[in-house]
C-alpha cells in the first residue's frame, strides 16, 4: 500500500527510527503507517544503502521498454518530415513501410514524435482549416455522373452507372449496365429524368461516353447533342 501523500518524507523518516529502535513490531508498525511488510523492508534496505536520500521517490519508468521506438527510427521520422514538410503521421507511416523500415511506428506515435521534437506545433495545428465540402444551395442544381469501373459477373461484365445529386448526396439511380455506351446512358437517364425532373447541369468526367474525341461533332459528343 502506498503512503500517505501528506508529509511523505517525514513519515517515512519517523518509520525508518522506529524500525531501528525496534521497540514495536515491525508488522504492527507496518499496520499503523498503513503500508504493508514488503514496503517496510524496501524502505529499510534503501535506507542502509544511503540514509536520507535512498527516503525519497524514485522514478517507476522501466530502463528497458520493448515498445519504445529506436532511436534510428525516431531519427528517420524527423529527417522525413524535415525533408516534407506538409507531411503527416499517415504519409510518414506508410514511407517508413514503403521503405523497409522495421519496426514502424504507428501512424499516432509519429505524430508524437514529430511534437517531442518541435515539428508540429499548436500555433501551426491552429491555422490548419478543416475541410470543407463545396456544394450547390438546392436540389437538382447540379447532378454528377459516372460509370464506376466495372466487375464480371457468372453471366457477363457489369459496369454499374451512377447518378448523384450534389446538394443532398443522394444517389439518383444505380444502374447496372452491360455497356458503358450512350444508349445505356440514355434509358437510364430519361427514367430519372421522369421520376425527379431536370437539373440545371450535369457534370462528367472526359471520358466515354461523355467526352470521347471518336464521336465529336463541332465539340460535342452524340451523349452531349442528345442531352
Amino acid at each position: 500500500m502506498p503512503w500517505k501523500p501528506v508529509a511523505t518524507m517525514n513519515l517515512r523518516s519517523e518509520f525508518i527510527q522506529l524500525a531501528l529502535s525496534k521497540k514495536t513490531p515491525f508488522n504492527q508498525l507496518c499496520a499503523h503507517y498503513n503500508i504493508s511488510r514488503k514496503t517496510g523492508y524496501k524502505w529499510l534496505a534503501r535506507h542502509h544503502q544511503d540514509q536520507l536520500a535512498s527516503l525519497e521517490d524514485q522514478s517507476r519508468r522501466p530502463l528497458y521498454s520493448p515498445t519504445r521506438t529506436p532511436a534510428s527510427v525516431v531519427q528517420q521520422v524527423v529527417t522525413l518530415r524535415r525533408q516534407h514538410t506538409a507531411w503527416g503521421g499517415r504519409k510518414i507511416h506508410h514511407r517508413l513501410l514503403a521503405l523497409g523500415v522495421k519496426p514502424v511506428p504507428a501512424p499516432s506515435t509519429i505524430t508524437n514524435i514529430l511534437h517531442r521534437n518541435g515539428l508540429i506545433t499548436h500555433e501551426a495545428s491552429a491555422l490548419v482549416q478543416p475541410w470543407q465540402r463545396f456544394e450547390h444551395d438546392h436540389p437538382n442544381s447540379l447532378w454528377q455522373i459516372d460509370f464506376k469501373g466495372y466487375f464480371d459477373t457468372a453471366c457477363a461484365r457489369c459496369h454499374p452507372l451512377t447518378l448523384l445529386d450534389d446538394h443532398s448526396r443522394f444517389n439518383l439511380t444505380l444502374t447496372a449496365c452491360a455497356q458503358p455506351n450512350s444508349d445505356t446512358v440514355k434509358t437510364a437517364l430519361t427514367q430519372v429524368f421522369e421520376r425527379y425532373g431536370l437539373p440545371v447541369r450535369i457534370n462528367a468526367d472526359n471520358g466515354a461516353p461523355w467526352g470521347s474525341p471518336r464521336e465529336t461533332h463541332h465539340g460535342l459528343t452524340a451523349l452531349t447533342v442528345w442531352l
